[in-house]
Parts: C-alpha cells; sequence; structure tokens
C-alpha cells in the first residue's frame, strides 16, 4: 500500500512538473509551483490541480472574444470624437502612451474635471450626491461590497433611484461580496429592480482564486469614480483584523474618459450575463467648450484575458522611464523579479525612489514575503517607508511628478497574472503632482526603515521571509 502511495505521489510529480515546464510560466512563478510539487506530498499536487492555472472556461472566453468587435467600435468613436494630442511632457510619457495604446488599444482623452477624493468621508459625500442627481443611469462595480455604515447610505442612495426611474446596475465579485449577495440589502435591492450580476461565480473548470478587484463607478455616462476603495466604510470593515481602519483614495472624473470605464464595467457585465454589449453613450460631450482642455488620461484595465501581462509590461516601462523621483504605494508590495530589479535599477541610476507600505498587513504570508525584498531595495539606495495610520490600501505610482498611474493595482503577482483591474495612466502634471502630496501626506504618517538596524533582525524572522519569498510568485 505505502509503496503504491509513494508511486502515485511521484507519477502526479512528474506529471503536474511536465504542465508546468509546458506552459512556460515566469520563471519565478514555475520554480515555486515546482517547489510546492515536490515539497508537499499530494497537498502540493492539490493546490496545483485548483490554483495552478488561469482557467476562466470556454464559455466565458468565447463570450470575450465575441465582444470585441463592440469594444473595438466604442474605442474607434472615441479616438475619433476626442482624441487629443499628449501634453508637452518627456519621450517617457509619450512612450508609456504609445504601449498602453498598442497593447489595449485605449485613446487617451480628457478629464475635463477632476476631483481627487482623499479619505472615505469625502468618497461616500460625493457618491451619494451624483447618484441623488442622475436622470439616466447608475453603474457600480465593487470588489466588496460590506454593509455598514455608509455603505448602507449608497444603497439608500440607489434606492431612491430607482424611485425616480433611474435605469441602476450593481456589479460585485462573487467572493469579495460574498456576505452582501445573500443578505438583506442585495434582496432589498433587487426587489425596487437593481440589476445585481455576480461576477466570476464558482464554475466548474474555472480557477477559484480568479477576481473581478475592479472599482468602477459611472453616473449618467457623464461622472465616473475610480481607485482603491471598495464598497466598503472603513469603521466597519475588518475592525479584527488589528491593522488599523483602511486608508484609501478615489478619483472623480468628468469628460470623456467616463465611458470608457462605463464600458469596461459593460464588457464585465455582458460577459456574466451572457448578454449584448450595452454602449455607452458618447453624444453627451459632443458640445463640451473647447476651452477646457482637461487631464489627459487613459483607461487600462487588465487581468487573466485577453492581455495577461499587459499590466506588468506597463509598469515596468513606468519604472524605467524615470529619471528624477518615483514614489508609490501599494498595501501589498510582492514584487517580480523583473519589477524588482526595476526597482534597484531606477535607484542605481540616481533616481529617488520611496516605497510607501503599512507597518501592519492583514496577510502575515503577503508580509513575510514583501520584507524578503527589503535588504536588497535599501542596499540601492531606495527608501522604505511603513506608513503607522491604518492600512494604507491607496494603489499609487507617480513618475517624476509627471506620470501617473492611480487604480486597483496592487504590486504583486496576484495583481499582475490574476485579478481583473483597472487602472487610470495620467499625463498632467497638476494632477500628478496633486497625488504626489497625497503620497507626501501618507510619509507624514511614516517611520522610514534603517538598512543598519534591519540587519540585525533574528536568523528565524529573516528565515520565514525568504521562505515566503520562495512562494511570493504564487500569492
Amino acid at each position: 500500500m505505502a509503496t503504491a502511495t509513494l508511486a502515485l505521489h511521484w507519477l502526479l510529480v512528474v506529471l503536474l512538473s511536465l504542465r508546468v515546464v509546458a506552459r512556460r510560466l515566469p520563471v519565478g512563478v514555475s520554480l515555486a509551483w515546482l517547489a510546492v510539487l515536490y515539497a508537499i506530498p499530494f497537498v502540493g499536487a492539490g493546490a496545483y490541480l485548483f490554483f495552478g492555472g488561469k482557467r476562466l472556461g470556454r464559455q466565458r472566453l468565447a463570450l470575450q472574444t465575441a465582444l470585441q468587435p463592440d469594444i473595438e467600435d466604442i474605442l474607434t468613436s472615441a479616438r475619433e470624437r476626442f482624441n487629443a494630442p499628449l501634453p508637452d511632457m518627456s519621450s517617457a510619457g509619450a512612450a508609456l502612451y504609445r504601449q498602453a495604446l498598442g497593447l489595449l488599444r485605449m485613446p487617451a482623452l480628457p478629464a475635463y474635471q477632476t476631483r481627487l477624493l482623499q479619505d472615505d468621508t469625502s468618497v461616500f459625500n460625493s457618491l451619494v450626491e451624483d447618484i441623488d442627481r442622475a436622470t439616466k443611469s447608475c453603474r457600480l462595480g465593487f470588489y466588496i461590497w460590506h454593509d455598514g455604515g455608509r455603505a448602507d447610505d449608497v444603497g439608500a442612495a440607489l434606492l431612491r433611484a430607482r424611485a425616480r426611474g433611474i435605469e441602476c446596475r450593481l456589479l460585485v465579485d462573487a467572493l469579495g461580496s460574498a456576505k452582501f449577495i445573500r443578505g438583506p440589502r442585495s434582496r432589498a435591492l433587487r426587489a425596487a429592480g437593481v440589476e445585481i450580476v455576480v461576477s466570476l461565480p464558482r464554475s466548474f473548470g474555472r480557477r477559484a482564486d480568479l477576481r473581478n478587484h475592479r472599482k468602477i463607478v459611472v453616473i449618467d455616462d457623464r461622472v465616473a469614480y475610480t481607485g482603491s476603495q471598495n464598497l466598503v466604510d472603513p469603521r466597519f470593515f475588518k475592525q479584527d483584523a488589528g491593522v488599523g481602519q483602511w486608508v484609501d483614495a478615489v478619483m472623480r472624473l468628468e469628460g470623456p474618459v467616463a465611458p470608457m470605464l462605463a464600458s469596461v464595467f459593460e464588457h464585465d457585465r455582458a460577459v456574466e450575463r451572457a448578454s449584448a454589449f450595452a454602449r455607452p453613450d458618447l453624444v453627451a460631450f459632443d458640445e463640451t467648450p473647447t476651452a477646457v482642455p482637461g487631464s489627459l488620461m487613459q483607461v487600462v484595465p487588465s487581468g487573466p484575458s485577453p492581455f495577461p501581462d499587459a499590466i506588468r509590461q506597463l509598469l515596468l516601462t513606468a519604472i524605467y522611464s524615470a529619471r528624477h523621483s518615483l514614489t508609490l504605494t501599494t498595501p501589498y508590495f510582492v514584487p517580480d523579479e523583473a519589477i524588482h530589479t526595476a526597482l534597484c535599477s531606477a535607484a542605481h541610476r540616481g533616481v529617488k525612489v520611496t516605497v510607501i507600505v503599512p507597518a501592519h498587513n492583514d496577510s502575515r504570508m503577503v508580509r513575510y514575503a514583501s520584507e524578503a525584498h527589503f535588504d536588497d531595495l535599501m542596499d540601492a539606495g531606495i527608501r522604505i517607508a511603513l506608513f503607522s495610520g491604518g492600512l494604507l490600501h491607496t494603489k499609487s505610482m507617480v513618475v517624476d511628478e509627471e506620470i501617473t498611474i492611480f487604480g486597483s493595482v496592487n504590486l504583486d503577482m496576484r495583481s499582475f497574472w490574476l485579478n481583473f483591474e483597472i487602472s487610470l495612466f495620467i499625463y498632467d502634471q497638476a494632477l500628478s503632482a496633486e497625488i504626489a502630496a497625497l503620497q507626501t501626506q501618507y510619509l507624514a504618517q511614516s517611520a522610514f526603515m534603517d538598512s543598519a538596524e534591519w540587519t540585525k533582525r533574528p536568523r528565524g524572522q529573516r528565515f520565514l521571509q525568504n521562505a515566503a519569498r520562495l512562494i511570493g510568485p504564487l500569492l
């Protein structure tokens, strides 16, 4: 019996190892999976079978393919109607723009008005006001909707909108919003006529931890929001995690960028419902005065399909483009070797690189894997700041206070390869300076790590960090 069990184990290991090699994953990911397969009998094989691929299911992939002509059509219309030359900036900004355009076909479009909402109170106040002013439609897409506090105010605003006859659509992730989907708030919204679509529900043949991590709100195809905040009130969310309240930032914008965000929402909705693409309205901006140039930005969706490596490529370009300064904030910092090398390379060529992460994280494994990179980064001259004002959840990267990447993408392998994410690529010096000022506020609540002190940490802690780094590509 023991011999048969051992033979079965090694048969599984060999077959799955061949599968890992054949898929040509990034080297770090492949080596991490091979380590899991060989180190943990049967459990490692089971983990790979459940989580080793990016299986979305043939039906979903077919639906995405069928929607491509509709997406291309609205992108072409937007380019023809609103395309504007890039503002005067370095060749680095133009190169990033061209790469994003080449990969995803998204044009750079103006946002005639922008407002950076720097705390949850501002986000909820603004969101409720805009829903109450809606005259046509409300689209809300979130990874997490968590009942309680100000989140309930948004639900009440949607009920008021439905009472006025406004079309309301809600897209929530099956895992992140599981309690909401089963709860009374969801039932009340459905009863009032709010369409609730569940993104990526459990399905045979689909990898369970592929998630829709996007945060998108679009009102009347004119006003849009995106950023890092889920539909949660920080006072009521994960209060037992011991990390303090979550700290987020959200961008409110008006202009042709809004229907581009609506297009991403409607694409996701059409895939989940197996329905036709509901084209957002571009006509609303035909009469916008040309005297208001606005901030130029690209909407950049990313995910396991159809362009699985897009956001990672674009982040690498942004980092290598930096000439003077590069500041980033992220709650989950587990870079792959390419991003790690790019950050060190920037510091070596004299760029002032600052990484701001939470002092306390809600995932111990992620914290260890993150800390395993700190030695190399500090040796290269990178400043690592530990934010003590809560769990810093804002995801931002500001390059030379000229280009900004802002949205839902973390600096970890999950965001690079497994999550459906949304980002704004902002080509505007004034708005980039405003986000840089917010990062400075975060630094005021942070303490810089001391390299000499860090090297004195216990050997056991160092071992745990290095072990976590080995499986970092799988986190």
